[in-house]
């Protein structure tokens, strides 16, 4: 299988790189520069202007996102205009360059920002409410339409709605809460938070399953929500101090409310996140990987 992937080089597009890559599929990499050491072909790319060519491929993994560096929502910056044109019009340029490159499948990358935030506990699925409060989920609801408006028998469109996605990327030292982790060591102070994480190895395991899918019975575009654990900032931290051996202060619990996905679509395709036990092996691995830095 031919894969085509933007934003290979990013923190998600890592994982579902290296999961198709250690499957023995062909991979494209759509970006600025190519991954260097990977065993990628590369394709020049860049949201805000799509070629209508792209390689013949069979797959299409939209992971790419045009954002302020360090930023998703209120990832717009001073620039809402060119966050729309990037991230909306140049999405669907995409999906009709992939379709007509003689693309049958199409995955992309949305994100639990396009629900509607109810300030409850509430259980999220594929058909809660959507009507995102930020731009960044606007922007996401609309490449999730411009998809679903293009599907056929020809082109099938799956769109994951992912909620945070830890784990150290492939290829890189550093993670999402490297910084984190520092904070906490150095003693400095560190806000609540509640939130819903995924590893990233079971995010790139979720687009396999989606690609795999059933569509004989005319399911052209399906969505699927992409999420495992809750998880609460002093929980994090606490496992983090008891597997470096540290004592450290820890945060307050955060107060919450906080909808909570429901990934029920997936698991039925056979998707078993790691939960708990990944969590804490991935802590372990930071663990010896900092450890054997120091020698």
């Amino acid at each position: 299988m031919h894969v085509l992937i933007t934003g290979a080089n990013g923190i998600v597009g890592r994982f579902i790189t290296r999961r198709m890559l250690d499957l023995g599929h062909g991979v494209t990499v759509l970006g600025r520069q190519p991954m260097e050491g990977w065993t990628t072909r590369f394709c020049q790319f860049d949201l805000s202007e799509v070629s209508e060519e792209l390689p013949e491929a069979d797959v299409l993994v939209h992971c790419a996102f045009q954002h302020e560096p360090g930023k998703y929502r209120g990832g717009e910056g001073d620039d809402p205009h060119g966050f729309i044109q990037a991230n909306v019009e140049g999405t669907q340029r995409l999906f009709e360059a992939a379709k007509q490159a003689g693309v049958r499948h199409c995955v992309f990358l949305s994100s639990r920002a396009v629900y509607t935030d109810t300030g409850n506990w509430v259980v999220l699925s594929e058909s809660s409410a959507t009507q995102p409060e930020t731009l960044y989920g606007q922007v996401k609801l609309a490449g999730e339409e411009a998809l679903r408006t293009m599907c056929d028998e020809q082109f099938v469109g799956s769109v994951l709605r992912a909620t945070g996605v830890y784990g150290c990327p492939p290829g890189l030292r550093e993670h999402k809460w490297s910084d984190l982790f520092i904070r906490f060591e150095n003693g400095e102070d560190i806000a609540p938070r509640l939130g819903t994480e995924v590893h990233g190895e079971d995010l790139g395991d979720a687009v396999l399953k989606v690609l795999n899918r059933d569509t004989s019975q005319g399911n052209s575009f399906e969505v699927f929500n992409v999420s495992d654990i809750l998880l609460d900032r002093q929980d994090l931290l606490k496992s983090y101090a008891r597997v470096r051996n540290i004592t450290a202060d820890l945060p307050a619990r955060a107060p919450g409310p906080l909808g909570v996905m429901d990934a029920g679509k997936l698991k039925v395709l056979g998707w078993q996140p790691g939960g708990d036990a990944r969590l804490q092996s991935f802590l372990e691995t930071c663990q010896e990987s900092e450890a054997g830095n120091q020698d």
